[in-house]
């Protein structure tokens, strides 16, 4: 084994790359990453074999054993490190794919991360779009851990370089094949790239993939925008070689003086916007338009015109469309302005705007055909037409220019209609907020002049608009330039209009001008007096020259707190001018124009101070003032007397300059604190009062369930109530019901046993004579029949209750009848005499109804008799079963209704009166009516008549 590890070392690293031996492809590839980062630059011979020969790192990246692999892949970064853009080119084809397929989806956690680091340094050497192309095909892959280390790898290349670098149209149309992965852990990282992409690019990356999702996907997608909605817009937080070195070699931002800082700001604050017109794929609208449209949309019917525009607006209705000659179509919306029916003029008026918004730029042209026709149109009163004209106009102003529009949306503000007139104000306010461009003098004097104008209107709407106007452009170019438009207006309108200009919201904003002239004058002074002293003046002052050139810059930004400090340093010189008593040279300090200048022109001085403490009247005259000289020469003495404290103005400037540095990133950071808080409050303040609306409907239908519930319960109880009331209501009346029962059968009982004793003794028939007993099956009543044998069938009862039961008055009334009746019968039938009892149970139910067919309560007790007398003289009751005919009813079937029917049957029962039966009926009714008058006057008396 020693031997082996020997010849292994000294094999060259080629040969040891492709060697069967998994140690000496390690070994090569520990040595190939240390000779790496041996080398000086990017041409070193070291590479140049790897170059050549990038198969080698085919082999690297997916190396059969996992140490070797992973030692494998850190040469492979280490080669794309330090060899460069060519290293890069030569082996990205050969690697990325057992990057893919056994680098990312490693278990080792260094493999994984050496994987990602290759995948990265790929992109930031040369380009993203091959390496994209490459990892695609991934998503695709039969391994699931393959394609979701693949997505994972794709999340980190947008977090790195953002979607300036890497272009993010090709991953968004792979989502939703991914999305519909059965693995779960694949689902996961493609809603985590979805979620990264979305911080880049918010809903314009929608316009791509998002209607091939499932709504549950769509929902949980949602969910997750929201959380990263409110987030500030993600920076590029991996720079490539090029990005790299163009920062390399770019100035300090405070080399080039005042105007290179203001650039540099204004270079971030005007970050790409990216919508879903950039994302989109230009579509062919003109091979979708029916060939009858031109046609339909002339067409005499309002409804076929509509129909063929809502056809066109479907067609139209796309991202982005590409590029034709649409004048034809332009001019058909023209002319639908002018539509009799506002439905028309509305479809017109949204198909320009996705027209619009489908070019563009491109729309620029048709600008003049349609903007004019749309604009008169506002002169409907409908609010839904005039919002799809404003919408279609705005659309028209964003393909286009403030520059370009101004001319006819100003043209309009003076016409006579006053919806047209205020619609129109409207436009510009909103053209004003929207335009990146500074308007110019000219156009600015215009649009002031049109505001103001509109301040003197008689409507509110059109005064309100004005000062919007003003306010809006103020907001433009500025309180100072805008105060020469302003100086006629009262104070209530210069109020409106600051109120308009506080809370309006624009793009475009006037740069204000750097001024250097109070750097120059500052320099030219230090000039002058280094070059009007002598030697001894002219050498102490020089090197002052430099600290006066330098505070100069940092005079325009008074926004550091170390400002104040350069001032107070630049004192010392001026302190004892400025002390003087002289009132005369209190002004010129600020400038340190005058006093200098008078000061050092005398140039015949040679000595020093002493001669100039002393000038000649020669050399300043009289005419400079006489005694004024005198003063004027003392104030050069300060600032010249300590040249030594020069040197240390100028250390101390530049210490306050990297001060002033320091507090300017520090506000800079604050300003992103307090911006970012700002949100967050925002945030929390939005969520806080939905919860509070939530918890007060919750409130709300928290007392509506208990109120309902209450009424339920209010509702029961009552219920319960009515029912114990019914229920004994009920009960009373069925005990009511019961003794009269008792008491009517009680009466019928005794009047039945008066009846029968009486038609006993009418018919002198023995109770104890011999009768046989016969049992009729059907009639469920036990018969006597003489005991001669000889059987004639008894009457057959009739179906009227009256038979049955009949009343003790008309057995009364009748009983000479029956008499007649018994001895024609006892003539027929000698010795033959029975007498039937039977008992008769009914249901209230059924007593009910025979009290509707004329039965009284007595008739029915009288059902109710004692048992039938048997054959030898005992007493019995019938079964309950076996309900029998009582003897009134077969009495009254031989005596009153029964005798025309058994005077068919019998021989000479037709020589009977039939005008007895009708009697015995008439007196049966009365007997009956009476009976239920009585009843009802005992029930009223009881307080048992129901209501």
């Amino acid at each position: 084994m020693a031997d082996g590890e020997e010849d292994f070392s000294q094999l060259p690293l080629v040969d040891r790359f492709t060697h069967k031996n998994w140690k000496a492809r390690q070994g090569g590839y520990v040595a190939a990453a240390k000779e790496f980062e041996l080398t000086p630059d990017e041409s070193d011979p070291a590479f140049r074999p790897f170059i050549q020969d990038s198969g080698l790192w085919k082999s690297a990246a997916g190396d059969s054993n996992v140490a070797a692999q992973q030692e494998g892949l850190a040469a492979i970064c280490a080669f794309l490190k330090y060899g460069g853009v060519q290293a890069a080119r030569s082996s990205r084809n050969y690697t990325l794919q057992a990057i893919y397929e056994k680098g990312l989806s490693s278990t080792r956690a260094q493999t994984k991360a050496s994987a990602l680091e290759a995948i990265l340094l790929y992109i930031e050497l040369d380009k993203s779009d091959p390496v994209i192309e490459e990892l695609l095909p991934a998503l695709s892959h039969k391994q699931p851990k393959v394609i979701a280390a693949t997505l994972t790898a794709i999340t980190a290349i947008f977090h790195n370089f953002g979607i300036k670098i890497v272009e993010p149209k090709a991953v968004l149309k792979s989502l939703p094949k991914v999305f519909g992965h059965a693995d779960k852990n694949v689902r996961a990282e493609a809603q985590n790239l979805a979620v990264e992409l979305y911080r880049w690019l918010k809903d314009a990356m929608k316009v791509i993939f998002w209607n091939d999702l499932k709504p549950v996907q769509q929902q949980d997608l949602e969910k997750l925008f929201e959380k990263v909605k409110e987030e500030p817009s993600p920076k590029q937080e991996r720079l490539t070689r090029s990005q790299q070195a163009a920062r390399a070699t770019a100035p300090p931002p405070t080399a080039g003086g005042q105007e290179e800082p203001g650039e540099v700001d204004d270079e971030v604050e005007e970050p790409e916007e990216v919508n879903a017109f950039d994302l989109a794929e230009p579509v062919d609208v003109h091979s979708k338009i029916p060939a009858d449209f031109h046609e339909m949309v002339g067409s005499t019917k309002w409804k076929e015109r509509k129909d063929a525009l809502d056809a066109l607006f479907n067609i139209l209705n796309t991202p982005r469309i590409k590029e034709g000659s649409f004048d034809d179509l332009v001019r058909v919306f023209a002319k639908c302005m002018k539509d009799a029916n506002i439905a028309v003029v509305t479809v017109a008026a949204n198909c320009v705007e996705k027209l619009a918004l489908g070019l563009r730029k491109s729309f620029a042209r048709y600008r003049s055909t349609i903007m004019s026709p749309m604009m008169e149109r506002f002169k409907e009163k409908k609010q839904s037409v005039a919002d799809a004209l404003a919408a279609a106009l705005d659309a028209v102003f964003a393909s286009t220019s403030l520059n370009e529009c101004l001319e006819e949306t100003l043209s309009f503000i003076p016409n006579k209609n006053p919806n047209v007139k205020a619609e129109t104000v409207k436009f510009l306010v909103r053209c004003l907020r929207t335009t990146r461009d500074v308007p110019s003098k000219e156009e600015q004097k215009r649009i002031a002049e049109a505001g103001t104008k509109l301040l003197t209107e008689s409507t509110e709407n059109l005064r309100t608009g004005g000062a919007e106007v003003l306010g809006t452009l103020m907001k433009i170019i500025g309180e100072r330039a805008m105060n020469p438009y302003l100086d006629g207006l009262d104070d209530i309108r210069k109020a409106k209009v600051k109120e308009f200009f506080d809370t309006a919201e624009v793009k475009a904003k006037e740069k204000p001008k750097a001024a250097p002239a109070p750097a120059k004058a500052t320099s030219a002074v230090g000039k002058k007096i280094v070059g009007g002293s002598k030697k001894p003046v002219a050498r102490k002052p020089a090197p002052a020259a430099t600290p006066v050139e330098d505070p100069a810059p940092l005079q325009p930004k008074p926004t550091a707190k170390g400002v104040p400090k350069p001032t107070g340093l630049a004192r010392p010189g001026l302190a004892q001018p400025t002390g003087l008593k002289l009132g005369g040279l209190k002004k010129p300090a600020a400038g340190a124009l005058p006093s200098p200048r008078r000061v050092i022109s005398p140039p015949a001085s040679t000595d020093g101070d002493e001669e100039l403490g002393h000038p000649s009247p020669s050399k300043f005259g009289m005419g400079r003032g006489g005694l004024a000289g005198r003063p004027l020469a003392r104030p050069v003495t300060a600032p010249l007397s300590p040249p030594a404290a020069a040197p240390v103005s100028a250390g101390i400037s530049a210490m306050e300059r990297a001060e002033l540095e320091e507090f300017r990133a520090e506000k800079e950071r604050l300003t992103g604190v307090a911006d970012h808080l700002r949100s967050t409050n925002a945030k929390l303040t939005a969520e806080i009062s939905e919860l509070q609306n939530q918890n007060a409907q919750l409130i709300e239908d928290h007392t509506r369930d208990v109120l309902q519930i209450k009424a339920k319960e209010t509702q029961l109880v009552r219920a319960r109530g009515e029912c114990d009331v019914l229920r004994a209501e009920v009960e009373s009346v069925r005990k009511e019901s019961e003794r009269y029962k008792r008491e009517v059968s009680r009466l019928g009982r005794e009047s039945l046993g008066r009846e029968r004793e009486d038609m006993m003794r009418g018919r002198g028939i023995d109770d104890s004579s011999d009768t046989g007993i016969y049992e009729d099956s059907n009639l469920n009543t036990n018969t006597r029949y003489p005991a001669n044998g000889t059987m004639n069938h008894p009457p057959r009862p009739t179906s009227t209750a009256l038979h049955r039961t009949g009343s003790s008055a008309s057995a009364q009334s009748g009983r000479a009848q029956s008499s007649t009746n018994i001895a024609s019968a006892s003539k027929a039938r000698p010795q033959s005499g029975y007498t039937t009892h039977n008992r008769v149970d009914l249901s209230p139910s059924e007593e009910k109804e025979n009290n509707g067919l004329g039965l009284d309560s007595l008739g029915t007790a009288r059902r109710k008799i004692s048992p039938p007398v048997m054959s030898n003289g005992a007493s019995g009751r019938s079964s309950p079963q076996r309900p029998g005919y009582t003897a009134m009813s077969r009495e009254a079937s031989d005596s009153g209704v029964g005798n025309e029917r058994s005077g068919a049957e019998r021989p000479g029962a037709g020589n009977r009166e039939p005008s007895a039966g009708t009697e015995n009926w008439k007196r049966a009714a009365e007997v009956t009516s009476q009976l239920k008058a009585r009843i009802e006057a005992m029930k009223a008396r009881q307080g048992l008549t129901r209501h």
